[in-house]
């Protein structure tokens, strides 16, 4: 099912591009099931959030779901020693840091798989050679099983050992978009220049959702 998401979701993605963008974003993942509505004899349903989390920073500071409460993110996981897409992934996601630089709605989250040698010092650094000052940015590190968890069961991309691949790790390449109700908005491909177009477009798209109408 999570590959069948990711798939369907990279595909969406790809014929968005081909077309105007939607006044709306979708919301992807399983539907949970349902709760009683507002209104009685409704129900309303439930979609698939990214659940809470415990991870340490680059700053040596906590962060947990609720660091993103009344934000939209986009979440990544990389290691820095990767030898493959991680560069691309991140030069990419800095263009995205550079144009939502200073935006308190916009976070990004970037999960280390590799907590061994990722270490608070060494993400700190990493984050410093990028530019990447304060915390809008969180490069975060913690236990693998926990990070390899949270990105099969609630981000539905793939992050797990490999001893064939490269760095011993496999991973997706995917950004995935996040609101600020912790659903998924959509999911690109991080080593394709439109895919993080699009992405930029979605975001300020996701941004007006939380617009506060004129009074």
């Amino acid at each position: 099912m999570k590959n069948q998401l990711l798939a369907l979701a990279l595909v969406l993605t790809a014929l968005a591009a081909c077309r105007p963008a939607p006044e709306r974003l979708p919301i992807l993942g399983e539907r949970l099931g349902v709760k009683p509505g507002k209104t009685v004899g409704t129900v309303d349903t439930v979609y698939h959030t990214i659940p809470d989390f415990e991870f340490t920073n680059q700053h040596g500071q906590p962060v947990t779901a609720k660091t993103f409460d009344g934000k939209v993110y986009v979440a990544s996981f990389f290691f820095t020693t990767c030898p493959t897409i991680c560069p691309k992934m991140n030069s990419q996601l800095l263009k995205i840091y550079q144009e939502f630089k200073g935006n308190p709605e916009v976070a990004l989250l970037s999960h280390s798989i590799d907590p061994r040698h990722d270490t608070v010092p060494v993400l700190a650094e990493y984050a410093k050679n990028l530019g990447v000052t304060g915390n809008q940015w969180q490069f975060v590190t913690g236990e693998k099983a926990k990070t390899y968890e949270i990105a099969q069961k609630s981000y539905f991309v793939s992050a797990l050992d490999d001893a064939s691949a490269p760095g011993g790790i496999v991973h997706s390449g995917a950004f995935v978009l996040i609101d600020k109700e912790k659903r998924i908005r959509g999911i690109y491909d991080s080593t394709k220049d439109e895919d993080v177009n699009l992405l930029k477009a979605h975001l300020r798209m996701l941004l007006k959702e939380y617009e506060k109408p004129a009074a």
